[in-house]
């Protein structure tokens, strides 16, 4: 199948990259033996931006998006973190491209209400709304003739590509991290500070991005993740059923042993075999310092939890998933997330 990938591919980063949700997209739909070319909308933009003017970009970057699909013919558009492309445009490329399929996938907060606005924004002119987010939330969403559907973060073996649960405590400098910036009155500082305040004595706690150390990107965050045991899957607000940051891919992705708050629901995936599982930063503190003294059993959970992430949450597997939904074709695999499908 022809895809198109059109989103933030970072160009002008220069190999300064913060997130990898559709490098990981574009590298599983590859994968799968699909064809997959990608668009990325504010590198065009800013090339189209004549003397600088950003206006004359934004239409530029939605002039090369339709000569785009009028040159290639896409089956299916997956539409990423791309606000220069006009809803107007989707609809041109429609009626260019008759039987094509339009895809919007949002990995961003449930809780965040200028989130909620871009989704709703792209409602009622794609098919299918995908979001690591799930449960009956996902309803509003849905339009007629059109579905909303949960999605995990996925991994891709090139880009988690450590394996940090084979190495024992003396090769790995760091016993814990968070990395991860927000707001002062995100219920996650404190459970941070408590940490830093119980366990400083103890054992090596880094958290990037709060408590005097810098937020880190890129092949910076990359090193730390090798270099590290265990690691904490804090969202800014808990209790959204399955949302998860891109967080969760990196560690698990990677062999940390990954700690994640019940509220989120993750149980119906994990269980204290391939995660640890906590409510509460008293049990949490606990579960930390039980496998930063048994590194037996910290090595041997965090290998089953990067078995199962890397298994079922691939990019090739989640990609699959969202072309057979949004294409209703019957499910090729036992996806354990199938049930969280929601139509208009």
């Amino acid at each position: 199948m022809r895809i198109l990938i059109v989103d933030n591919f970072q160009m002008r980063r220069f190999g300064k990259e913060k997130v990898a949700t559709s490098v990981k997209l574009h590298a599983g739909l590859i994968r799968g033996n699909h064809r997959v070319l990608t668009f990325s909308d504010r590198d065009v933009a800013a090339l189209e931006a004549t003397f600088g003017l950003r206006d004359l970009g934004r239409r530029g970057a939605n002039r090369r998006l339709l000569e785009t699909c009028d040159a290639w013919r896409p089956e299916l558009i997956i539409l990423g973190h791309c606000d220069i492309i006009r809803n107007e445009t989707l609809r041109e490329i429609r009626a260019l491209v008759p039987d094509i399929r339009i895809a919007y996938r949002n990995v961003d907060p449930p809780f965040d209400p200028d989130n909620i606005a871009k989704v709703e924004h792209r409602r009622g002119v794609v098919d299918a709304i995908f979001m690591t987010t799930g449960g009956e939330f996902l309803r509003q969403f849905t339009a007629p003739g059109a579905l909303a559907a949960f999605i995990p973060n996925p991994t891709d073996p090139s880009v988690e590509y450590f394996d940090t649960s084979l190495k024992p405590t003396a090769d790995l400098p760091i016993d814990l991290i968070f990395c991860g910036v927000g707001n002062a009155t995100d219920e996650r500082v404190p459970v941070i500070g408590r940490l830093h305040e119980d366990l400083s004595s103890e054992l090596t706690f880094h958290s990037y991005g709060m408590y005097g150390r810098d937020a880190i990107w890129g092949q910076k965050y990359d090193a730390v993740l090798g270099q590290t045991k265990m690691g904490l899957n804090l969202n800014r607000i808990e209790g959204h059923y399955l949302y998860s940051s891109a967080r969760i891919s990196q560690l698990m992705g990677n062999g940390l042993l990954t700690f994640i708050d019940r509220r989120g629901g993750y149980d119906r995936f994990f269980d204290d075999s391939n995660a640890v599982l906590f409510e509460g930063v008293d049990e949490l503190l606990q579960q930390i310092r039980h496998f930063q003294h048994d590194d037996a059993a910290r090595m041997a959970v965090a290998a089953r939890g990067r078995d199962y992430y890397q298994a079922h949450f691939s990019g090739q597997r989640v990609g699959q998933f969202m072309i057979e939904t949004v294409f209703e074709l019957p499910h090729s695999t036992d996806y354990v997330w199938a049930d969280q499908v929601f139509r208009g």
